[in-house]
């Protein structure tokens, strides 16, 4: 009767600094709306980044996917690229594509940095948390 299909998840961490500031924006309108969070110093974040691929589990394996292989990809992938890190000084998506570095954006940017480098149609979504309190899901869809 078909093959089950299973959402895999896995989990990382990263630390991150950022000031959210958008060039479209005036000063006073960047410190309007993003208040603190718009310091020319910027701050941190210790964000936990959920990664999930969903998929027929293969009956030879049992699985969807090798969650090692999984592992090695979002930290040869993402991670690298992110972690202990100015997002908008040292990431060329916010530093030089004018992205604003905030957590939306950043689950955008985790799930194009990831979903080159998995099988067709298995990135099912990328949640990056900021704080305990708030989560930001991308499924790639675009408006």
């Amino acid at each position: 009767n078909g093959r089950p299909v299973v959402t895999v998840t896995r989990v990382a961490s990263f630390s991150a600094a950022h000031r959210l500031h958008s060039i479209h924006l005036s000063a006073e309108e960047n410190a309007s709306l993003f208040g603190k969070c718009n310091w020319p110093n910027g701050h941190g974040h210790n964000y936990t980044v959920e990664v999930s691929v969903r998929g027929p589990v293969d009956p030879s394996t049992g699985m969807v996917m090798n969650i090692a292989n999984l592992n090695q990809i979002i930290d040869e992938k993402l991670l690298s690229q992110v972690d202990h890190c100015c997002l908008d000084k040292d990431v060329a998506y916010f530093a030089n594509e004018g992205h604003v570095s905030t957590t939306e954006m950043l689950a955008v940017f985790a799930w194009d940095c990831l979903k080159p480098h998995l099988p067709d149609g298995l990135l099912h979504k990328v949640c990056v948390w900021e704080t305990p309190k708030n989560a930001f899901v991308y499924k790639g869809q675009r408006a």
